[in-house]
């Protein structure tokens, strides 16, 4: 790994996770971990350029379909690729498909980029990871054996006990707070090879503080915003064969100067 890099540009592709959901600015838009890792590449590189290509609900082939071949003709030095894990949400998966696809998608842009990063995606403690973990895992297995292959780098949020904290995931339960993206970016930023820039890098892994747990009322009626505002519609678009990226364009298509990068 290349010690104190120095990357003129970042195309992020990818789903929700990568799009920035539930890191909500004020404007209401979303930020997330790659708007923030770009940020922060900007203020060491001038001139720096950023994409991000990613769509909430996207499934692996349509990222393969919409996304990959667009990212590999940018040739940008950094590409980061995560996907998959919305097609594991399925009821029914086709994991040798899943795992077919993302192989495609790796051989595509591996060559078109200096750097390669793929994740083991964070997960939230609860009963529906523990009901799909096995096809991510198997996932997880694939993007381990594309890294090796084709010289990728991959970022363990998986492995880091911290991100599956569930007062890092917002009300969803499917998309990290603002603080676990802060998270994420620090994780990427640390294995690309950048070096600390304050204690917050240093803490990506760390567990938050111990809090006294939610009482069982709060507990219900926590659980029931959830299944009102977010489960039942998940389900119905799931029934429907709709995704809530459908007609959505991505938040920045073009590889652009990334807004107050130095010129």
């Amino acid at each position: 790994m290349q010690t104190n890099p120095t990357h003129t540009s970042l195309v992020a592709v990818g789903d929700s996770f990568t799009e920035g959901m539930s890191d909500l600015l004020p404007d209401g838009t979303y930020r997330g971990w790659a708007d923030v890792l770009a940020g922060r590449m900007a203020a060491r590189s001038p001139g720096f350029r950023y994409a991000n290509l990613a769509v909430r609900g996207k499934l692996i082939q349509q990222i393969v379909d919409e996304q990959v071949d667009v990212a590999a003709a940018m040739r940008p030095d950094v590409i980061t690729l995560v996907g998959g894990l919305n097609d594991t949400l399925r009821p029914k998966c086709d994991m040798v498909r899943v795992r077919d696809l993302l192989t495609e998608a790796v051989e595509r842009l591996a060559p078109a980029c200096e750097r390669l990063v793929l994740m083991r995606s964070p997960g939230r403690q609860g009963p529906v990871l523990d009901r799909f973990r096995p096809r991510m895992e198997e996932l997880f297995d694939c993007v381990v054996e594309l890294a090796a292959k084709h010289d990728a780098v991959v970022v363990d949020l998986y492995g880091a006990p911290s991100l599956g904290d569930p007062r890092l995931w917002d009300v969803d339960r499917l998309h990290l707070t603002a603080e676990g993206h802060r998270r994420v970016a620090a994780a990427v930023w640390e294995t690309l090879g950048y070096p600390p820039e304050g204690a917050g890098d240093a803490e990506w892994r760390t567990p938050m503080p111990v809090t006294p747990p939610p009482g069982w009322g709060a507990r219900r009626v926590a659980d029931v915003r959830f299944a009102r505002q977010h489960l039942f519609p998940w389900i119905g678009r799931r029934l429907t064969g709709r995704s809530s990226g459908d007609g959505r364009a991505p938040k920045h298509t073009e590889l652009l100067p990334y807004p107050g990068a130095q010129g």
